[in-house]
């Protein structure tokens, strides 16, 4: 006997079906698409940082100047101000896997111009370009982890997003001497090109915006109800930069990352007025990316587990104030890489959570935006403070000053931090069903 049933009831039986299988893949996909997106930043990273250990030979084989070997790294932070907040439009506009997915084809593309190694100015255009590139991929983190994982989780995520970020630094700072002296400069950018391809292509394959997002179930509107479709990046720009605590926590993240990039940038001149040899120097800024590493896995977590941001926030502000003492005043190696690695540990993990805070206050809608203003500040607090520490540096005092300024800053983070407003907000049962699949 034919069951009679009607089409449409039909239709939507079969669309309601579908949608509760996409649901059930979420749950486990959503590790695949954020490896995905860590290997790419990490990849980014590498390539930013692979030439510095290289600047002494490249200068001798080239015979150019520092600053134009150093401008190999420079045009990073540079561009990043320039791009930030146009590709974070693009993200919030045409959405992160593809925003993404063109930074990643960039970076494939200019990391083959540096396999000539012939010529400096290849490896200048392959860096300009992979620079490019940088603001379309890293951007998308906060976006990325809006949509696939629940609110519980999403610093957790983005924690893990910036871990990948400083795994790829440490991973160009320490492999890439050891691969140059093995295989030659032209091989070790052969081997570099192939990885950033692969990465590349894994990324083009693996990564989907969320099915379940996709069905209806978006998240909720942000900043002031802009349409996506009319974001340009002067537009989001302000309508971010006019909310009081948005804008508090970009001027955080300015500050914050000014200090770490000016505390990095000249780490081995600080601790050489200590006695610290340049090895020991390097040791010590490995074993503060390393710390780094491990509480962007364990901080942003914990912020999760007790469903506040603000706490987490002070407490990293406040760490890195104290321990960035000894690391800057000290000349006892144990206790500089204790509490080097210690600073890495508390102070790097508050990048992850003013991450998240920006997607939170923003909305999931404008998530891309707001991390692109939050990154753009960064970007240029880093180039600000490293400018501002070099005219410091003293003939009579040398680098006392310099460091004074940098505890003046951490200071400054700490106060301000008690300002913010608590972002994280709880999501429906719906949203959570949405990210976990259940």
């Amino acid at each position: 006997m034919q069951c009679l049933v009607n089409p449409g009831k039909r239709g939507r039986f079969r669309d309601e079906r579908r949608i509760k299988v996409e649901k059930g893949h979420v749950s486990g996909y959503r590790w695949v698409v954020l490896i995905a997106f860590m290997l790419l930043a990490g990849i980014n990273q590498l390539l930013w940082l692979n030439f510095v250990p290289l600047l002494g030979q490249i200068q001798e084989r080239y015979a150019v100047s520092e600053m134009m070997a150093t401008g190999l790294t420079v045009c990073f932070p540079l561009l990043y101000v320039l791009l930030a907040m146009p590709s974070g439009a693009m993200i919030d506009r045409r959405g992160y896997r593809f925003t993404i997915g063109l930074g990643a084809v960039i970076m494939a593309v200019f990391a083959f111009f540096r396999i000539y190694t012939e010529s400096f100015w290849f490896l200048l255009i392959g860096q300009v370009g992979i620079a490019i590139a940088q603001p379309f991929i890293l951007n998308g983190i906060t976006k990325l982890s809006a949509d696939w994982f629940e609110e519980h989780q999403r610093a957790l995520a983005t924690g893990l997003g910036t871990a990948g970020m400083f795994a790829g630094m440490a991973t160009g700072l320490a492999l890439t001497p050891a691969l140059n002296e093995e295989f030659g400069l032209q091989n070790t950018m052969i081997i570099f090109a192939g990885l950033t391809l692969g990465v590349s292509l894994f990324f083009l394959v693996a990564v989907r915006e969320n099915p379940a997002t996709r069905a209806g179930e978006s998240a909720p509107r942000g900043v002031e109800g802009i349409e996506s479709e009319s974001l340009t990046a002067f537009s989001e720009m302000i309508a971010i930069v006019r909310r009081p605590d948005l804008a508090l926590i970009i001027g955080i993240a300015f500050l914050a990352l000014g200090f770490f990039n000016g505390l990095t940038t000249w780490l081995e001149a600080l601790l050489s007025e200590n006695g610290v040899e340049a090895l020991d120097a390097g040791l010590i800024g490995g074993a503060m990316i390393l710390g780094g590493i491990l509480g962007s896995i364990s901080l942003p977590g914990l912020s999760d587990y007790l469903e506040r941001r603000k706490p987490v926030l002070i407490f990293c502000g406040f760490a890195g104030l104290i321990l960035s003492l000894p690391v800057c005043l000290s000349g006892n190696l144990t206790l500089l890489y204790w509490t080097a690695g210690f600073l890495g540990f508390f102070f790097l993990p508050g990048y992850a959570l003013l991450l998240a805070m920006s997607e939170e206050l923003a909305g999931a809608e404008r998530a891309g935006g707001a991390a692109g203003a939050l990154m753009l500040a960064g970007n240029a607090g880093g180039v600000l403070v490293v400018a501002i520490m070099g005219i410091l540096k003293s003939d009579v005092s040398g680098w006392r000053p310099a460091e004074y300024f940098l505890f003046a800053i951490l200071a400054l983070v700490c106060l301000l931090a008690f300002w913010t407003r608590e972002s994280f907000r709880p999501g429906s049962e719906s949203e959570r069903n949405q990210a976990t699949g259940s």
